[in-house]
């Protein structure tokens, strides 16, 4: 039943979403596992303690919000009924832990104004999605953002979550989504969390690796063309700066025909990361399009795949 569970979930935030009357009443189940975050932050990760304190501080917060994460969703797991009515509540509970229908309508966002000329609107649109500035984004540097955070999240917000989900039940979907939350609010490498969220951005690493590879495999098959992408991302994968994020995205890259990542610039300063799939050209409000086609097309044959599971 849990992969029957797993697929309610998965059909009905992709039909629904998180409805916006529900969110001004009560908030969303991941802001709750954020503000739980932000609170250990905020009082554990001190500016005058050394650094191996703030990096054991910052194990024991992650380990905190995991497991009462986890804890709390393995409760209601027991305290709901077995068979065909459990798994339909299980379902209801998973859905707002997934978020194929949150990340296509924002990235959507960003392709109407783009296509249009209107750059202000692309830059308050990719603005929402991802951290870069997005003063400092071009045309091309905005549909290359929006495509990237797609791809990225492709994994991170829905078939990551789903193996978990998957493997551990609800406790299993809910933990990766702490995990992945942890990470997002305390994983970078800045002055205050580059010791506090060590360790939260190393769980990371280690919980989207295989789901990171398997998405790959998944935007593969759902071009229909799987040979070509694959031998592209087994080329360029590598090469990101992140072990999990090159797989999906030179995956996309490849399959709508554009090139990702690439130099990129922090205020003064350039990285020169390099390009993905880097002989396609430049991606434009076009490609955003073809993307959230092939994202489409991800997730159903993601449904049809967990559907046959539970059918088994």
């Amino acid at each position: 039943m849990t992969a029957l569970a797993m697929l309610i979930g998965l059909l009905v935030e992709a039909a629904a979403g998180w409805p916006a009357a529900l969110y001004a009443r009560i908030g969303h189940p991941v802001g709750w596992i954020g503000t739980l975050i932000a609170t250990l932050d905020q009082r554990w990760n001190l500016e005058t303690d050394d650094s191996a304190t703030r990096c054991r501080a910052g194990t024991a917060a992650a380990l905190l919000v995991i497991s009462t994460s986890a804890g709390a969703a393995a409760l209601v797991t027991l305290a709901l009924p077995s068979g065909w009515i459990g798994a339909v509540l299980t379902g209801l509970l998973a859905a707002p832990f997934f978020a194929s229908r949150s990340l296509h309508d924002h990235v959507a966002a960003v392709a109407t104004p783009l296509a249009q000329g209107d750059m202000a609107g692309a830059r308050r649109a990719v603005s929402m999605i991802v951290g870069r500035d997005p003063e400092a984004l071009d045309g091309a540097g905005i549909a290359r953002a929006a495509i990237e955070s797609l791809a990225e999240n492709t994994s991170d917000g829905i078939t990551a979550p789903l193996f978990w989900g998957l493997i551990f039940g609800l406790p299993g979907l809910v933990g990766y989504k702490a995990i992945n939350t942890l990470d997002s609010m305390i994983g970078y490498r800045t002055p205050r969390h580059a010791d506090f969220g060590r360790f939260a951005a190393r769980l990371d690493d280690v919980a989207n690796w295989l789901p990171a590879r398997g998405t790959a495999l998944l935007i593969a098959l759902a071009t229909g063309r799987p040979g070509p992408i694959l031998a592209q991302v087994a080329q360029d994968a590598g090469k990101h700066r992140s072990p999990n994020a090159g797989w999906p995205e030179t995956a996309v890259a490849t399959g709508i025909g554009v090139r990702l990542s690439g130099p990129r610039a922090y205020g003064e300063r350039v990285e020169p990361f390099p390009w993905l799939n880097g002989t396609a050209p430049d991606p434009d409000s076009a490609a955003i399009t073809r993307a959230l086609q092939l994202f489409r097309r991800t997730i159903a044959l993601t449904a049809a795949l967990v559907a046959l599971l539970a059918v088994l």
